[in-house]
């Protein structure tokens, strides 16, 4: 298949991310659920092992995705023939992950008291104003997606693909590891401030890795910002779980992934535009600026706001 609109349609039904986490609406799901496993002053810590196992198998998916290249070159298949297989490995895998699905008991689901209130009834306003903020820092990374970094890199470094898959394998390893340092950080500082001020140098890196004029110091600037860059993650799920009431939790964990999943895909369209007529890391120098703003503001409207936890301490 070569034409675009089956392949979009494709992609949006079967929920083809550009990225290498998960966008999709199984996320707010999972989320929920996870949280009615957990003590509120535990959250971090199940978020972070939830986000590993993501990240890990997203990292093996990115070196294996070298493979068909390394088959085809060495048995003298077509290139675009061997590639194709990978959308057979999605397949395959989609198929074992509905198994799993199947598996998993009701008894994840939070209990509703009596009587119907609306979604948010107790925590639309802080809800809300998480969800514009945590748009406006999806937003940023949607210039940066793996497929776009990829692209700069093989325009701009001419990466191969075996090169690239073994870079974000390590970008995917470095990230997830990093994320069990995260609920210590947070037991310790709090989540916004962890959030924060790990995010903040992370998107110095990313600046600079725009600007450097080697593949090896780029790199190494997008690799030191792989080991921050993902340390917010656990703490922010692990926030915005804390702050609502159980029975909100699906519905609060909807709310602040749809709109960054949403704001994630619009970014793309300018980035993709300033990669087609530059090779000047201009997507990366954005989404610095943006995730920094967004790191700022987060700092000042949330720094106060305190799940019941961190108030005890």
């Amino acid at each position: 298949m070569t034409s675009f609109w089956p392949l979009f349609a494709v992609a949006v039904i079967g929920t083809l991310n550009p990225s290498a986490g998960d966008v999709s609406l199984f996320l707010p799901v999972e989320q929920a659920a996870l949280a009615e496993a957990a003590a509120v002053g535990d959250l971090t810590s199940m978020f972070a092992l939830y986000n590993v196992a993501g990240a890990l198998a997203g990292a093996l998916g990115a070196l294996a995705s070298g493979i068909p290249a390394i088959l085809a070159a060495r048995h003298g298949w077509a290139l675009a023939s061997a590639l194709r297989s990978g959308f057979v490995a999605y397949s395959i895998i989609a198929v074992i992950a509905f198994a799993v699905y199947r598996s998993l008991s009701p008894a994840v689901e939070a209990v509703r008291g009596p009587g119907k209130s609306a979604p948010l009834a107790k925590s639309r306003s802080i809800v809300l104003r998480l969800s514009a903020l945590f748009s406006l820092d999806a937003f940023g990374g949607g210039f940066v997606v793996q497929s776009l970094l990829a692209l700069w890199l093989f325009r701009r470094f001419n990466m191969s693909i075996q090169v690239a898959g073994s870079f974000f394998f390590l970008v995917g390893l470095l990230g997830s590891m990093s994320q069990l340092v995260s609920s210590a950080l947070a037991a310790r500082f709090g989540r916004i401030n962890t959030m924060v001020f790990t995010h903040l140098p992370a998107q110095a890196l990313m600046i600079l890795a725009a600007l450097m004029p080697t593949e090896h110091l780029a790199i190494a600037c997008l690799l030191g910002r792989a080991l921050l860059s993902s340390m917010d993650v656990p703490a922010r799920q692990s926030y915005v779980m804390a702050v609502v009431p159980p029975e909100e939790r699906a519905a609060a964990a909807t709310v602040t992934n749809v709109p960054r999943s949403l704001a994630t895909a619009l970014a793309p369209l300018p980035s993709g535009a300033m990669l087609n007529h530059s090779s000047f890391g201009w997507p990366l120098i954005c989404a610095g600026v943006l995730k920094t703003l967004y790191d700022i503001l987060l700092l000042i409207q949330f720094r106060a706001v305190k799940p019941s936890d961190e108030e005890a301490e």
